[in-house]
């Protein structure tokens, strides 16, 4: 193996692909990134078994071949090299990189051992092209709802899915719940994708990007970005049927600008921390404000409240993380916020019309 590339992207390619090279006990090469020539590109890629990342790199190649390298030592080798052209030269399994007055062997492994990087029948899958700022608010709207218990494997991902001609996302762990409406479509679908895949995609998305192609088959998920390909599998099981728990009605309904809501719940999360991120909100119709509570039982307790547009009075505890991360995912200038009583789930929104995104949060027993 023998050919030149640019240290820009070389540097781009180990730095996009190294993230998911794991030291999983017993399978030393997954610690290595894989380095082959197709044609007159060089293949940058790494797999863990569960997800596996590929890059494409423009390279001037003189003799084809492929290799392994220790993922950490060659990416960190690389990025401190200065901007300018690198030459890799294999011998059997150790590369020699060359680049001005630096020079340096690294040991690596043969490829023939590197495990086969997952294929995709393009024809066969169900594709989706999406504006890379709408994918990266729909994805950061519903991670953050979506559980780390491993015991309930299925909640550990999003799941993406069509709902009467649209394609939506929504994640759940048991205590709170996000939809979000994506694109039209035709095709039926139902994927639970990886939330750690997901953040995998969003790490890798740059400016430059403009969109993000998906592929679906059976059991994968392909992200196309840019030159870099993202695989992973998806979660097996059955995703519960999350919009029974969706209020179509709710009795108080309020509107507030996003701004005061925002601060209010801050104020009252500083108060709340010991216990338990505990706060009561209340609606109050005659004064048309909203109040939250918040008690420190050593260190005092605070009241704050904002005016708001209120259609009946009513009460709610809730955990005042989950309200502070609802309402930084939520986009525009007013909350809609609704909800029946102190136990049924509370809504929170910005157009109560048209919800493009809609956030759940269960109720705290006061």
């Amino acid at each position: 193996m023998e050919l030149s590339v640019t240290q820009e992207n070389l540097a781009r390619a180990l730095s996009a692909v190294g993230r998911v090279a794991s030291s999983k006990a017993g399978l030393p090469i997954l610690s290595n990134i894989l380095l082959r020539t197709e044609g007159n590109r060089l293949l940058v890629a790494a797999t863990n078994l569960e997800i596996a990342s590929t890059y494409y790199i423009g390279a001037k190649v003189v003799k084809q071949g492929a290799v392994t390298l220790p993922a950490r030592l060659v990416s960190e080798f690389v990025a401190s090299l200065p901007k300018g052209t690198i030459e890799l030269s294999t011998k059997g399994a150790h590369m020699t990189l060359k680049s001005g007055t630096y020079q340096s062997v690294i040991n690596g492994v043969d490829a023939d051992d590197f495990p086969e990087l997952p294929t995709i029948n393009e024809d066969e899958s169900v594709k989706y092209t999406i504006a890379t700022p709408d994918f990266k608010q729909a994805v950061a709207q519903t991670i953050i709802t979506s559980s780390s218990d491993a015991t309930r494997p299925v909640l550990t991902g999003v799941y993406w899915h069509s709902v009467d001609g649209w394609l939506c996302l929504a994640a759940t762990d048991g205590y709170r719940l996000a939809e979000r409406r994506l694109v039209e479509t035709k095709s039926q679908i139902a994927a639970i994708v990886p939330t750690s895949s997901l953040q995998e995609v969003l790490r890798t998305l740059s400016e430059t990007v403009e969109e993000v192609e998906l592929l679906f088959d059976d059991s994968q998920v392909r992200f196309r970005i840019g030159e870099a390909e993202i695989t992973s599998r998806l979660i097996d099981g059955n995703y519960p049927d999350y919009r029974q728990l969706i209020p179509k009605e709710s009795e108080t309904v309020v509107t507030i600008k996003a701004e005061d809501f925002g601060r209010i719940v801050k104020i009252a999360g500083l108060f709340a921390r010991e216990s338990g991120g505990s706060i009561t909100l209340t609606a109050d119709a005659e004064k048309q404000e909203l109040s939250i509570h918040s008690i420190a039982s050593e260190l005092g307790e605070n009241t704050s409240s904002a005016p708001a547009t209120i259609t009946m009075a009513g009460q709610v505890t809730l955990n005042s993380r989950y309200v502070s991360e609802a309402l930084g995912a939520i986009d525009g200038d007013s909350v809609i916020f609704r909800f029946s009583g102190k136990l049924s789930p509370t809504v929170l929104g910005s157009d109560e019309k048209n919800p493009v995104y809609t956030h759940i949060i269960m109720p705290l027993k006061s």
